[in-house]
């Protein structure tokens, strides 16, 4: 049962980690966007998105191997808390609605590559449009976690 906690907590730790990078590559868009033609400013913010977009995946796959780790293992013990909590309903929406936040981060991370690439980024406004969704995408997940509606 220790085992089950442990990997609970890092599972959690890790994507609290990935979710700070969800939030903050989008900023570094925006700033990028807003930072005009100075080069030094731009070649800072690009090397920052990089390591942050970079950092972020490896959050995200140590945190989807938990994850893995705490179904499978739900699956194979009855010694384990139930992870499901009676109807999958709630997890498959759970898991859609984090395949999103991923395909937005990664999104984010083509964006931060096509500026390395010499093209333009959408305007600061969308930009800033595209910062909230993830605040929405973090309500609805958590919310299906703790109150397991369906």
């Amino acid at each position: 049962m220790q085992a089950y906690f442990v990997t609970k907590t890092a599972h959690l730790v890790f994507v609290m980690a990935w979710m700070g990078g969800v939030f903050y590559l989008p900023r570094i868009l925006v700033n990028l966007a807003e930072a005009g033609d100075d080069a030094a400013v731009r070649a800072r913010l690009v090397l920052m998105g990089k390591r942050l977009y970079r950092f972020g995946h490896i959050m995200f796959g140590l945190a989807f191997l938990l994850g893995l780790t705490l179904w499978l293992g739900h699956h194979a013990s009855t010694a384990l808390p139930d992870v499901v909590g009676g109807r999958p309903g709630w997890l498959h929406a759970k898991l859609g609605l984090v395949a999103v936040m991923l395909a937005h981060y990664i999104v984010g991370g083509r964006w931060l590559k096509s500026v390395e690439a010499g093209r333009a980024l959408p305007s600061s406004r969308t930009l800033r449009w595209f910062n909230e969704l993830p605040v929405f995408l973090l309500i609805a997940i958590v919310y299906l976690v703790l109150a397991k509606p369906f």
